[in-house]
């Protein structure tokens, strides 16, 4: 990281801190969704940018996070014996065994944390120890998040299918869709950026740090100097994972719902243009893309409804025509500076 980075980033997270007295209420709302996305940013930040693994599948943690606390919001506050209003629509009259821990609100949050750090932890194992790399790493999380998205819509009864979950009220007694509330939950979410990033500035300077870089740009080096790279692949995976999980329960939160449609492909795919954009190795870059670029969504998409699409079609066409090493317009720019001197030398 460069030196004035650190310096810019605390400046910029003190400015983030006093949002809530500068932006209205719908604003504020919109800034702490976003920054709630930039922890998934942040966890590609690991996973891709410094691991070498393109996940195209964050969507099914980010889902599972969002889900693990969304099925606590809908179970708050229901008299005993009741059941949600989307189970007896779909003719269910007893709770699901498994949905009854998720009554208690510890249970619920440290979920958020569990669930998707088992799923990406085993994910890993399976694809790392068969040491299956690069496109078909995309292929196979890009499919699995297709088959979790459409595994929430055809259990109606228990997922609330297609609609998903929503229509909270209450979380540890509090009546979070308050204006005081709104604003402790952007608080609370802005905490766990900052967290992140500082962890992420820590971690990138140990040891496991560098030998994660050494291990994507020469893995099979790196095997032949006695270096194992599943856990260190596994880990930087798994981290991506928790991130996203816990970025979903915040969304959820913020957004008042989760649905199958904030989990499939269309939306892992989006993680990565973000990533992409802000600069797939840059902590302060992940940030900044995805708040930028969702911002442009909102404004884009309330302006010309059907425009947005076809602009993140061509930004995604744009990342994998231009390798994000080379999305940085300052190198483009000293390149061509650089032509006229050569040709000088030269003699031409």
């Amino acid at each position: 990281m460069k030196k004035l980075a650190l310096p810019f980033m605390a400046v910029l997270f003190a400015v983030l801190a006093f949002a809530p007295s500068l932006l209205d209420g719908y604003n504020l709302s919109l800034l702490g969704r976003f920054l709630a996305l930039a922890l998934v940013t942040l966890g590609l930040v690991w996973c891709w940018g410094k691991g070498g693994v393109l996940s195209l599948g964050q969507g099914v943690f980010f889902g599972l996070g969002g889900y693990a606390l969304a099925m606590h919001l809908k179970l708050v506050g229901l008299p005993a014996g009741e059941i949600p209003d989307f189970m007896m629509w779909n003719g269910m009259t007893t709770l699901p065994a498994w949905w009854e821990p998720f009554k208690n609100p510890f249970f619920a949050v440290a979920m958020v944390f569990v669930v998707p750090g088992i799923a990406s932890f085993i994910m890993a194992n399976l694809l790392f120890r068969r040491r299956i790399t690069g496109v078909y790493v995309s292929l196979i999380t890009q499919a699995v998040a297709l088959a979790f998205a459409t595994l929430l819509t055809s259990q109606q009864g228990v997922t609330g299918g297609f609609n998903g979950l929503t229509n909270f009220s209450t979380l540890f007694g509090f009546n979070y869709g308050t204006p005081e509330m709104q604003k402790v939950l952007y608080w609370i979410t802005l905490g766990f950026v900052v967290l992140t990033f500082v962890v992420g500035v820590v971690l990138e300077r140990t040891y496991f740090g560098k030998t994660l870089l050494a291990i994507r740009d020469g893995e099979n080096r790196s095997r032949y100097l006695g270096y194992d790279p599943v856990p260190y692949k596994v880990f930087a995976f798994t981290l991506a994972g928790i991130l996203a999980g816990v970025a979903g329960a915040l969304f959820t939160l913020h957004v008042g719902v989760i649905s199958p449609a904030m989990v499939g492909v269309v939306p892992s795919i989006e993680m990565v243009v973000w990533a992409a954009i802000g600069g797939r190795e840059s902590l302060m870059g992940a940030i900044i893309g995805t708040v930028f670029i969702n911002f442009a969504k909102d404004r884009i998409s309330t302006a010309l409804p059907d425009a947005w699409l076809y602009i993140m079609g061509v930004l995604f066409m744009l990342v994998v025509l231009f390798p994000p090493q080379s999305w940085k317009l300052p190198k483009i720019f000293r390149a061509a500076a650089k032509k006229p001197a050569l040709k000088e030398v030269h003699g031409d």
